[in-house]
């Protein structure tokens, strides 16, 4: 069992940087991949970014390319996501989300994939 505590959201104006963290428990997060995904209010969650074990790989969402940058520190059993440039439309609960990977190479963009999720943190960008 894995549990995961996202932090770090917040109340920025258009333009400004946050990063978000994700503490896991439970297990080590070294034998996982990992994702963030978000909910934007009255809408459905979606995905932002995805890293693989040790950081082999990374995909983004086109909305987060450019911008957001996820990264791993499996020696702080932490994932997380730099989000740079933040938008009005960023706004929305943010969560992250693991999946045990035996492939070092595995990454996924779909919720239904992952099997342990956070809380979610709110991150709103408003001027």
């Amino acid at each position: 069992q894995v549990q995961l505590v996202e932090s770090g959201g917040g109340y920025v104006q258009p333009g400004a940087s946050l990063r978000l963290s994700c503490e896991a428990s439970g297990r080590a997060l070294s034998d996982y991949a990992l994702g963030w995904f978000r909910q934007p209010p009255g809408k459905e969650r979606e995905f932002v970014a995805a890293i693989s074990r040790l950081s082999y790989r990374t995909n983004y969402a086109d909305s987060a390319k450019g911008r957001f940058t996820i990264s791993r520190d499996d020696a702080k059993n932490t994932v997380y996501l730099q989000m740079d440039s933040l938008k009005v439309e960023d706004t929305a609960v943010y969560y992250c989300a693991a999946v045990g990977a035996r492939r070092p190479l595995y990454t996924t963009d779909r919720a239904d994939e992952y099997t342990y999720w956070g809380q979610g943190t709110q991150v709103t960008v408003s001027s």
